[in-house]
């Protein structure tokens, strides 16, 4: 296969990833991260339409969580759309595998790419059988962006060439601004999974206070044990509050960083692409302070929260694609 091809494949690849974050986001955010609580079936049945009609096995087999077939189906679809990202990945490493002999095709990140989602698998995996422990539903998110900026990474690294033509200093800026972002992505994840999105239900105050009582002791705990049942979340309010005024720091830092990295790429950029790529980080990071606020005035509706997650995974692509530019410059056909 020609790697025109191979990068068609993983463009699709990265589309698709980004649908199954944005509907792993939904399932989470809709509280039916346990609407199955088996894995990989659903109470011991590959569809729900199956559980649904032995529902009597179904409850007695599982009877601390019976069966809901609203949040069955949204988990199921999540994990449907997510077994066929991974084919998708497993092809396009078996395509690299056999033009190999091609300069310009990658064939250690495809291979990298498949260990990924495997892990991610198991990730998915342990969620469900651990009881939806932060730490690890945390990770999975990490993991599913991970792999949606791979993705998209590949769809346009397959013909590189030259050096890069961009300025040392906003190479670095980007690269910055690249970790601040991935940060700030952890901590809205640590957010969502300690369910600390309702500890502040005022902006641009928290608790009608600019530093509101606060538990960071508690509020950064990775590992709680085993056993317990994280769903609604188990911390007290004060360290919830902690873990959602943490992230609003960190979107006041990230974008400052940000918007110096749009503002300095559509400055001093010195190819279209950097210029352009830089322009739209800049308008999906306005949108994203936009949604952040009015999610908290609106009361977390399930319709922004999902968009929140959304416009923060289109904003990593951006910003990916940047990066891309500025360090992998595409060769002049």
């Amino acid at each position: 296969m020609r790697p025109n091809w191979f990068r068609r494949l993983c463009l699709l690849g990265a589309l698709l990833a980004l649908g199954v974050v944005v509907l792993g986001a939904w399932v989470r955010l809709s509280h039916a991260g346990l609407g199955c609580p088996d894995w990989p079936g659903c109470y011991g049945h590959l569809t729900v339409g199956d559980a649904v009609e032995n529902a009597v096995a179904a409850n007695a087999a599982h009877p601390e969580r019976p069966l809901e077939a609203d949040k069955a189906i949204k988990e199921m679809v999540h994990r449907y759309f997510a077994s066929t990202l991974g084919l998708l990945i497993v092809l396009a490493a078996v395509l690299a595998l056999r033009n190999r002999r091609d300069p310009a095709q990658p064939v250690r990140l495809p291979a990298v790419l498949v260990l990924l989602v495997v892990f991610q698998g198991l990730l998915g995996m342990w969620t469900v059988t651990l009881l939806l422990k932060p730490l690890i539903v945390s990770a999975h998110l990490v993991g599913g962006l991970t792999t949606m900026s791979l993705l998209w990474w590949l769809s346009f690294d397959v013909r590189p060439g030259g050096r890069p033509v961009a300025e040392r200093g906003l190479r670095t800026w980007a690269v910055v601004g690249l970790v601040a972002l991935a940060l700030q992505i952890m901590l809205g994840g640590w957010v969502s999974s300690n369910y600390s999105a309702l500890a502040c239900p005022d902006f641009p105050t928290c608790q009608a206070s600019y530093w509101p009582d606060m538990d960071f002791s508690d509020a950064f705990v990775l590992w709680r044990g085993l056993g317990i049942d994280y769903e609604g979340g188990v911390l007290d309010h004060p360290a919830r509050v902690a873990i959602h005024f943490t992230h609003r720091i960190g979107a006041v830092v990230a974008a400052f960083v940000l918007g110096y990295v749009s503002w300095l790429a559509k400055r001093t950029g010195q190819s279209r692409a950097v210029r352009a790529a830089g322009a739209i980080v800049g308008a999906v990071l306005v949108a994203q302070l936009v949604v952040g606020p009015l999610m908290v005035v609106k009361t977390f509706p399930l319709s922004l929260a999902t968009a929140h997650n959304a416009v923060a995974a289109l904003l990593l692509l951006s910003v990916v694609a940047l990066t891309r530019f500025l360090f992998v410059p595409r060769r002049a056909t």
